[in-house]
């Protein structure tokens, strides 16, 4: 059906039926063949419009009309809608969840990964300390959970655009504490049982590991030079000897688990470390390869400006050149013996303005130079590097 305009009202019924029921022109699934095909197989959707158009006569006809239409779908559509949902949720991974922003939870709103771990994290260590809000990404904070800072009570909620509450997010003290107290907590080693049976969403790089065990490592990894950086290298390998994505490592951890106590030695420790070094080593290299193209970039962008300084300070000097060459000529030519000297007074001014010029070309040159060490420098600075890894934790694991 195509909607030329909204001037009458006939046009404005089909477009905010279409809009606002059908979520046509926005929205999360937009024009939904599902949505619109479950409708028309109930009523002959597009002959009721047609009727109504032929039928009525006056504003307040298409109005009682329309009105009719809608109750009498509405039940349909909303039902159409859940459906449509339900099955994204169901035959779709949870990356693309994430990036349509659709939430197993209709009632919360849409956190990006970090957010995410934020508030998990969050709601673990102040249980005791805050009365979190159903359905909502907010909580009352009751008491203070480290008595050697000061944080005000009260309501908190994640995101930006809130004036009721305190504005919770990564960079608030509270959430800085938290996870730097998080950060700096050991973690014994355990065993961890992932329940992909039971999570209600699909992550299909997960689904071959149903009913596989084996271990698995975190370490953090440093890199200290002009910056200090920070990685998180995940290594895993299975019982038989597979290694998995470190992509995989870290999706494990958005499943639901049962963690107890470790009753056996580890035996793969040692192949994770290698599997470590070489995930390391991996990242050193990209970050190596960054630095070279940050040097080569710095220094064309070091040289272009050279150039072009030095293009500009010799333009000026063959300017010069050429204004003392036309007036020592004219002053030959010049009789009076005073003009001859008012003459030679203003060439020896040019020729002081063309000997500072010609100086400053020679700063210029030291500059340009004086750069360029700086640069080596700073890239040289970056190439002493200091690298350290650190263990956080061990764990053997299934996934059932």
């Amino acid at each position: 059906m195509k909607i030329n305009n909204r001037n009458n009202a006939a046009d404005q019924r089909v477009y905010e039926l279409l809009s606002e029921k059908f979520a046509l022109f926005s929205g999360v699934f937009g024009a939904s063949d599902e949505v619109l095909g479950r409708i028309e197989s109930g009523v002959d959707f597009e002959k009721r419009i047609v009727r109504i158009y032929q039928e009525c006569r006056s504003p307040e006809e298409i109005q009682a009309s329309f009105d009719a239409l809608q109750q009498e779908l509405e039940g349909e559509i909303d039902e159409s809608m859940k459906v449509t949902r339900r099955k994204l949720l169901e035959n779709f991974d949870e990356e693309v969840h994430e990036k349509l922003r659709v939430n197993l939870r209709e009632s919360m709103e849409y956190l990006n990964r970090y957010e995410n771990w934020l508030w998990e994290l969050t709601g673990f260590v102040l249980q005791q300390h805050a009365e979190f809000i159903s359905g909502e990404t907010a909580f009352r904070l009751k008491s203070n959970p480290y008595p050697g800072n000061s944080y005000p009570l009260g309501l908190y909620r994640l995101g930006r655009n809130t004036q009721d509450a305190h504005v919770y997010r990564i960079g608030h003290p509270l959430a800085q504490c938290i996870l730097q107290k998080a950060a700096k907590k050991n973690l014994p080693e355990s065993e961890i049982v992932f329940d992909y049976t039971g999570h209600p969403g699909k992550i299909s790089i997960l689904e071959p590991l149903v009913g596989q065990s084996g271990t698995l490592s975190l370490f953090g990894l440093t890199v200290e030079s002009l910056n200090v950086e920070d990685y998180l290298i995940f290594s895993a390998v299975t019982d038989d000897g597979a290694i998995l994505d470190e992509e995989q490592a870290r999706r494990l951890f958005s499943l639901p688990c049962e963690c107890s106590a470790m009753k056996d030695f580890l035996p793969c420790r040692g192949r994770l470390q290698q599997l470590c070094d070489a995930r390391a080593n991996g990242i050193i290299a990209v970050i190596h390869a960054r630095n070279a193209h940050f040097f080569d970039e710095e220094l064309e962008k070091l040289e272009k400006w050279a150039d072009d300084l030095k293009s500009g300070l010799e333009f000026d000097l063959k300017e010069r050149d050429r204004e003392i060459k036309f007036l020592k000529t004219e002053s030959r030519k010049i009789l009076r013996l005073e003009d001859k000297l008012k003459a030679q007074r203003e060439i020896k001014e040019l020729e002081k303005k063309r000997h500072a010029k010609r100086r400053n070309l020679f700063e210029t040159q030291d500059e340009i130079e004086r750069r360029k060490e700086e640069l080596i420098e700073e890239v040289e600075a970056r190439l002493r590097q200091q690298v350290s890894t650190q263990e956080l934790f061990y764990i053997r694991w299934w996934v059932v």
